[in-house]
């Protein structure tokens, strides 16, 4: 067939499921505005129905698929997109959603042998494929056909690339986008991974890790409709400006209500606002702003006190006070009446074991008011003088098994690692490290537990930068690991808090409880860019594959010697080129530290250039022409960067991560400017 017979054919599809998508919009009619629960409760779904369609008019499905069902007579093309839309008066979808079973054909037939299968809930499904369509539309219009495998065909790596590489050569706005159309069968195998497995995913620079992630959570709630819910799964991000970076996805997939914070932010409120950062503790202007030895990162508190040695320590320190919590003391109300210690440790034990120990606690108490009651007798309970003086003995017991906050729990226990804050009173919050806050939050977690119900789902975004104990403490708020943990060793810049090996983290966990994948393909940048980003890294001792680029090719990185010259006008000129170059969307200028940021950013303005300035108090990244320090950067990406300070001064041989992970934020155009001498890690 020719090619403008299949976009006319396709054109035809379309148009009906426009006009199928249109009369059920018709259809939904006003909202329910009564106080009837039950039609309240019937007009959510209704809008809920009506946001699927909304979302699916805009673009209705982005790929075809021919298959024949083993045993049937025909072939049935079924179009895969975002939400499924069903024919009224038909039986078959007119779309299929992404992740209903046999979608998973779509991403991972890549050619070759017809005969596929895959699985669903009725069992294995045999067939074979005739036909695999991409499909580009935009605001309701057809723009492009492309046939990745026809029937017959062996080779179709070349065919498929072609619209890959299409959508990965479009321009950056400054959020992070879908790629469900784009979904590759790696990155597929890993979104429709069982639910009940820590997943442990390394992804070079690029890999669409955290979008792999995103999607997992829009797969598992479509999977285990019964088991899982969106106001019970959690996103974990690195700061809150990556959070607003991040935040389109998930509508766009039909997923809302899911909760995205950081870990600071999660164990403080866990915490109950108990306490806070002390003033001038920014870790990222702790480690960033100055040359940093090996030895200060491998004795920082924070790698220190997030390790495993010393999560068993604080576990043990907790078994201990738990065991040395009731006194070895009687308890007695009135003269005669008497309760020795090993019976009252006795009713301890039989509290459940995994419940908070000041519950426990709590109960221990009023079992021990009830026995005191029935002992006394009603007749003498009644008696105000001996209910009184009975009462009194009571709370003198009580008294002497302790109850502490965390903060004062820890303080005590380890007086050598944590001092009492000033403050933590009713009015003011104790003011703590960072680093102390994963070991408040255990603590917290086994004196007084939470108010939250477990999660069903945790993601953990760069991960690499967490402790083990900060994934002790989230393991500690499920009932089983159900976690999706990624991020990239070679991208670890925060080694003085985070991990080395991802065994740091996998070993938290009994091996059937885990699974563990290596994402290798860079999607991101051009050859040119991650070829001159890999050999930054070339010798390292990281653990892991370096990156792979996809066959999309672009201009050479250019490296540009300014000498004496000023930064800030060689900035310029750099600038003012790429501003002319519509495709070029958003740029951002990284520099080694905020100050050399703050300089620059008043020289442009100097000469007519706005921008906007980040910092690690920023809330949001709004796109356009940027200026941020490298460390900031990570997780971000950018039609262009232009590194301004590449001299040997600031990047010297323990910062090649950070470096690449500069160079690795650019999807199209990479330029370095450096002084006299460039730094050692890209001089050759």
């Amino acid at each position: 067939m020719s090619q403008d017979l299949k976009f006319l054919e396709e054109e035809r599809y379309l148009e009906r499921v426009n006009a199928e998508i249109r009369s059920q919009l018709a259809g939904i009619g006003p909202r329910y505005v009564g106080n009837d629960f039950t039609e309240q409760t019937l007009d959510e779904l209704r809008q809920e129905r009506k946001r699927r369609l909304e979302t699916a008019a805009k673009e209705p499905y982005f790929g075809r698929l021919d298959f024949r069902e083993k045993g049937a007579a025909a072939n049935v093309p079924l179009y895969i997109g975002k939400a499924g839309v069903g024919e009224e008066a038909g039986r078959h979808p007119l779309v299929v959603d992404w992740r209903a079973p046999v979608s998973s054909l779509f991403y991972s037939f890549a050619g070759g042998d017809p005969n596929v299968s895959y699985e669903s809930p009725d069992g294995t499904v045999e067939g074979t494929i005739a036909l695999k369509r991409n499909l580009l539309i935009r605001q309701g219009q057809l723009q492009r056909v492309i046939d990745s495998y026809t029937e017959g065909q062996e080779d179709t790596g070349a065919v498929t690339d072609e619209f890959l590489l299409h959508r990965l050569g479009e321009s950056k706005d400054n959020k992070l986008r879908d790629i469900v159309s784009t979904i590759q069968s790696e990155q597929d195998a890993i979104i429709r991974t069982e639910k009940n497995r820590a997943l442990f995913i390394q992804g070079v620079a690029g890999s669409g890790k955290t979008t792999v992630a995103l999607h997992r959570l829009a797969y598992l709630l479509y999977r285990y409709q019964d088991k899982v819910r969106a106001d019970r799964m959690m996103i974990l991000a690195p700061n809150r400006m990556f959070l607003g970076y991040i935040s389109g996805v998930l509508p766009e997939l039909g997923v809302g209500d899911i909760r995205q914070t950081t870990f600071a932010d999660w164990a403080m409120e866990l915490l109950g606002g108990g306490v806070a950062l002390k003033p001038g503790t920014d870790t990222l202007e702790r480690w960033f702003e100055r040359p940093v030895t090996d030895r200060e990162k491998d004795e920082a508190p924070g790698r220190r006190k997030g390790s495993l040695s010393f999560l068993n320590r604080l576990e043990e320190a907790l078994d201990r006070w738990e065991e040395e919590l009731i006194p070895d003391l009687p308890f007695s109300p009135e003269p005669g009446l008497r309760l020795e210690a090993a019976h009252i440790r006795g009713w301890f034990r039989e509290e459940p074991a995994d419940e908070p120990v000041l519950k426990r606690r709590e109960r221990l108490l009023n079992r021990l008011k009830r026995w005191m009651e029935i002992q006394i007798g009603r007749v003498r309970w009644s008696d105000k003088t001996v209910k009184s003086k009975a009462t009194a003995q009571w709370k003198a017991y009580a008294a002497k098994l302790p109850a502490p906050s965390a903060v004062q729990w820890y303080a005590a226990a380890f007086p050598s690692q944590f001092a009492l804050p000033k403050g933590g009173g009713k009015r003011k919050p104790a003011e703590v490290d960072p680093e102390d806050l994963a070991v408040l939050a255990l603590v917290q977690l086994r004196l007084f537990g939470t108010e939250e119900k477990p999660y069903d789902h945790i993601v953990i975004d760069e991960a690499q930068d967490y402790s083990p104990l900060q994934l002790a403490v989230l393991r500690r708020v499920q009932r089983r690991a159900s976690m999706t943990v990624l991020g990239d060793l070679q991208q670890g810049i925060h080694d003085y808090a985070g991990i080395r090996r991802w065994s740091e983290l996998t070993e938290l966990f009994a091996p059937e409880e885990t699974a563990y994948y290596e994402l290798d393909r860079s999607y991101r940048s051009t050859m040119e860019i991650i070829e001159f980003a890999n050999r930054i890294l070339k010798g390292m001792d990281g653990g892991v594959k370096p990156a792979v680029p996809v066959f999309r090719s672009g201009d050479p990185v250019e490296t540009e010697a300014i000498g004496d010259g000023n930064l800030a006008d060689a900035a310029a000129r750099t600038l003012r080129a790429w501003r002319e170059r519509t495709e070029l969307g958003t740029i951002a200028v990284l520099c080694r530290t905020a100050q050399t940021c703050r300089e620059l950013h008043a020289g442009l303005r100097e000469r007519g250039i706005e921008s906007a300035l980040l910092s690690a108090d920023q809330q949001a990244y709004e796109g356009g022409l940027t200026i941020v320090p490298v460390y900031l950067a990570k997780g971000l990406e950018f039609d262009a960067v232009l590194l301004a300070d590449a001299d040997d001064s600031a990047y010297g041989p323990r910062d090649a991560k950070l470096l690449y992970v500069g160079c690795t934020r650019a999807l199209h155009r990479l330029k370095l400017l450096y002084r006299s001498s460039p730094t050692r890690l890209i001089e050759n």
